[in-house]
């Protein structure tokens, strides 16, 4: 098994790809990469994370920086440890929605952003000097015995993240408070299990917590999608609950059960979070080219633009800021608000939807009903190596008349439908993606380049 290196950080199984020993060699590169100063680390609670995290932590001490280990903590609160701090850096310790066996690097520049593909290019580049020339003549970017940081745990993380959500000026704790509302939330035993709770206490949600225990040990497939939420969305009909939140371990990603049970499309969380922001604060809106075409429904009803990006996180937020977006994310569930931090955060989606809610007086079914029926499926093939392009486009060209878009992998836009085709960023395989108007055609177009392939 190789190990999963690109523009998200390097991920791969641990005894497979990643162990100890690669983890703080790519730390050491992050440390000699970064500018002098504290570096700050968080990590969801999977049993690897210790292990990954010591090795993170002697690597960073070793290149001269002080680290400050906020402990389990969701990408987004680590995200903004960084950004509210004089921290240069940060890593997260995560394999986000892979299984059990996976674990993961995610690296932050010190303005709380993942790095760009020009830094992440900078970052291998320090991690390959360690085998060259210069490594066996000096130790790359190591230092002295009376220079190495020290490292320590920095508590208040979670604390200053909700502080922060609570403080959105489109945000109403007494107005969400008077509607009485009950939620269950499965946090599939990750690093969402503490926060979201107490963020729902301090807006006056009666929580049901499903999988909060922060065990690490995950009772389903984490990936927040439809397929994994029966279970919430039977706990929702028992409890007689307004809705279900689910999250993926790190806690970026959202996904909704409605009021009578049923799971939603991870799809909707966005699209829902945006057409209530864009009421409030109007401007362009960044989405990959992978989520859904809803968003452009949705930057019609408030006249504003939409761009589209490659798929992953830092490539959305490079568009989101640059552009001056007031809102974005991606389709997986995550919602990015740039006013508090630009990368995808479970608890802003949640405090988006919930007020949602309560200003429109309606139901979740209600406002999803208010919306066309697209309907999305999402497969995945394993493939080492991704299919030829020329082939691939020929394989596009044969569903129909439409456009090509290659600026990830290849993506087929027809008339009231598209299929995206790309290799994943994060596993070996290949990734088919298809919208249209009904379940029974997103599949046709699905089946027919698998066939095809």
């Amino acid at each position: 098994m190789t190990l999963r290196i690109s523009i998200s950080g390097i991920r791969g199984i641990i005894g497979d790809g990643l162990d100890g020993v690669v983890a703080a060699r790519w730390a050491a590169a992050m440390g000699a990469w970064l500018p002098p100063g504290p570096v700050v680390i968080g990590r969801d609670p999977r049993p690897s994370g210790p292990m990954i995290r010591d090795a993170v932590v002697a690597a960073l001490c070793s290149t001269g920086h002080d680290v400050w280990d906020i402990g389990i903590a969701t990408t987004p609160t680590t995200e903004l440890a960084v950004a509210q701090s004089e921290a240069v850096g940060g890593i997260i310790i995560t394999a986000s929605h892979n299984p059990q066996a996976w674990n993961a690097l995610k690296f932050l520049a010190g303005s709380g952003l993942f790095l760009t593909a020009n830094e992440n290019r900078e970052l291998r580049e320090h991690h390959e000097a360690q085998d060259g020339q210069e490594a066996q003549e000096a130790s790359v970017g190591h230092v002295a015995w009376d220079q190495l940081g020290v490292a320590c745990e920095r508590g208040q993380a979670e604390e200053r993240h909700i502080a922060a959500v609570l403080a959105l000026p489109w945000l109403d704790p007494d107005q969400i408070r008077a509607r009485g509302l009950r939620v269950v939330v499965d946090a599939v035993e990750g690093a969402g299990g503490r926060i979201m709770p107490r963020l729902l206490e301090e807006l006056g949600v009666a929580c049901i917590p499903l999988h909060c225990g922060l065990s690490g040990h995950f009772p389903h497939d984490p990936e927040p999608t439809p397929a994994h939420l029966a279970e919430l969305g039977e706990r929702v009909q028992q409890e007689g609950a307004d809705l279900g939140l689910a999250l993926d371990p790190d806690g970026d990603r959202l996904a909704l059960v409605d009021e009578t049970g049923r799971p939603l499309s991870e799809e909707l969380t966005l699209v829902l979070a945006m057409d209530f922001l864009l009421a409030r604060q109007k401007g362009p809106v960044a989405v990959n080219l992978s989520t859904t075409g809803l968003i452009e429904e949705v930057a019609a009803r408030h006249d504003v633009e939409v761009f589209r990006t490659p798929v992953g996180e830092a490539n959305v937020v490079e568009t989101l800021l640059g552009k001056d977006c007031v809102v974005g994310g991606e389709g997986n569930g995550g919602v990015i608000y740039p006013t508090l931090h630009a990368g995808r955060d479970a608890m802003v989606g949640s405090a988006m939807i919930l007020q949602s809610l309560v200003a429109s007086g309606r139901s979740l079914s209600e406002l999803v009903a208010a919306f066309p029926p697209l309907v999305m499926v999402k497969t995945k093939v394993a493939s080492e190596q991704p299919p030829d392009p020329e082939d691939l486009a020929r394989i596009l060209g044969a569903l129909g008349p439409g456009e090509i878009d290659d600026r990830d992998g290849l993506k087929w836009i027809g008339a009231g439908e598209w299929l995206h085709a790309r290799a994943s960023n994060t596993e070996p395989v290949l990734r088919i993606i298809a919208e249209a108007s009904s379940e029974a055609r997103a599949r046709d177009l699905i089946e027919r380049i698998r066939t095809a392939i």
